[in-house]
């Protein structure tokens, strides 16, 4: 039988236990309400991001731009290929959509790229006006289709006018060589202005192609793509970015060019390799301080880098990171949400269309984490292809915080002066994005969404 002593020790040792198991249950506890503290903080941040400082009707205007529209057409069976076709060249894999709607031959193709009978044409007026289409023909104030392709639109506070900066295609399209990459001889870069984003004035090629001297830049046997115009507050210069490259793509550069207006002309200044290394498909971003940065593809694409740019934005900075190493994505569009940057990219497959995958960083230079696939709408096959199309530029919406235009190209490659413009809405807030890449589950990023439309229009107030 246990002496007194032996059993006082006894419960001492079992309320120490209770009071080291309540302990840590109040910890645990702490910890758990902690979390759920700080969920309900990020969720109230995004649910207020582009909705904190707007009223009731710019709301509901914001709510019809996000309706979830379906698309229930069918695809046709990819085509048989002819077997003395395949005897002749030996196996080969089944077609697939994707290469039949890039072939222009194909009714799968015609059905995308729209005849020319169904244009956006802001010389007519009715119930029509002011509606965006995606992928019809998009006709300026004279009557010609817009050719503003890769392109990017600054806001000049100075006249009070949108300026939509973009390649010029309106030539043939053919191939240097048999394996070679379809193209249109370098035309230059046209301009187009607006005071409501949806009638465009012909500005003219405010950048030229150089038709004579074979080792200049912009020599019409040359590559210029993506151009982007931002303005410089301290030099009061209009700075041009663009990707500059031969035929086969191996001098992989940007070039700079500069003007006094915004409708030029533009004086092209030189090209280089950022930083020593390949630069193809790029943007420019210029942040609420005045600083610029460049975004490019770099190491044959597998990554992307970002540098700040120099005060007169006509260099780089020696300060430069790597992002979304071995990602193998181009097209860049960046944005930004009240401190948060954000940025949409396609992967590299050509002139045929992918998936799009969203990103955001809380600084500039990174790091980055990538979000996942923000098409919403259509049908898997549109989400799959970004609404066959690709990413060039995201334009923000100043009256309606937290809403934008996502701007893309769809591409022709058989006739590329006939590619066509996939303007949508693009959206951040509601429940969080879950990132794909990160070693600890905060901070929840805002949801990035892009709503497929046949037809929309901007809402009241957007300005």
């Amino acid at each position: 039988m246990p002496t007194v002593s032996v059993v006082s020790k006894m419960k001492l040792k079992m309320r120490n236990k209770q009071r080291k198991s309540s302990v840590l249950n109040f910890i645990v506890w702490g910890l758990v309400g902690f979390a759920l503290i700080v969920c309900l903080f990020f969720v109230s941040r995004q649910v207020k991001t582009g909705f904190g400082h707007i009223g009731s009707s710019q709301l509901h205007a914001i709510r019809e731009l996000e309706k979830v529209e379906e698309e229930h057409f069918r695809l046709p069976p990819p085509r048989k290929l002819n077997p003395r076709a395949v005897k002749r060249r030996g196996p080969h894999k089944t077609s697939k959509i994707i290469d039949e709607y890039l072939d222009g031959s194909s009714a799968l193709h015609d059905s995308f790229f729209p005849s020319e009978t169904t244009a956006i044409n802001p010389l007519k007026g009715g119930n029509d006006s002011m509606s965006f289409y995606p992928g019809r023909v998009w006709l300026d104030t004279s009557g010609n289709a817009i050719q503003a392709h890769g392109g990017g639109i600054l806001y000049d506070r100075k006249t009070s006018k949108y300026y939509w900066y973009g390649e010029n295609k309106d030539g043939p399209t053919y191939q240097v060589h048999p394996e070679g990459a379809r193209r249109v001889d370098l035309i230059g870069v046209s301009c187009y202005s607006s005071e409501d984003l949806w009638s465009w004035t012909n500005e003219g090629i405010v950048l030229p192609g150089e038709r004579t001297n074979i080792t200049h830049d912009l020599h019409k046997s040359k590559v210029l793509e993506r151009p982007k115009v931002i303005y410089n507050d301290h030099t009061g210069k209009y700075v041009m970015w663009m990707h500059i490259d031969d035929a086969n793509y191996t001098k992989a550069s940007v070039g700079v060019a500069v003007s006094n207006s915004p409708t030029g002309p533009f004086t092209y200044l030189y090209s280089f390799q950022p930083h020593g290394f390949d630069s193809r498909d790029m943007t420019v971003f210029k942040d609420d301080d005045g600083m610029a940065y460049l975004f490019y593809s770099s190491r044959g694409n597998t990554e992307l880098h970002v540098s700040p740019l120099t005060k007169d934005y006509l260099n780089v900075t020696l300060a430069m990171r790597r992002i979304l190493i071995r990602r193998f994505r181009e097209a860049p569009a960046v944005f930004k949400v009240e401190g948060t940057y954000y940025m949409i990219t396609s992967r590299c497959s050509g002139w045929a269309p992918n998936p799009a995958l969203a990103h955001a960083a809380h600084s500039i230079m990174g790091p980055w984490e990538t979000l996942g696939n923000p098409c919403i709408g259509g049908n898997h096959f549109l989400r799959l292809t970004t609404f066959l199309s690709q990413s060039t530029f995201v334009l923000p919406l100043p009256g309606l915080p937290g809403t934008f235009i996502f701007m893309a190209d769809r591409w022709n490659p058989s006739d590329l002066r006939d590619s066509r413009y996939v303007w949508l809405p693009l959206s951040i807030g509601g429940l969080a994005d879950e990132a794909l890449d990160y070693s600890f589950g905060f901070p929840l990023w805002s949801r990035v969404s892009i709503y497929w439309h046949r037809k929309w229009r901007l809402p009241e107030g957007w300005r």
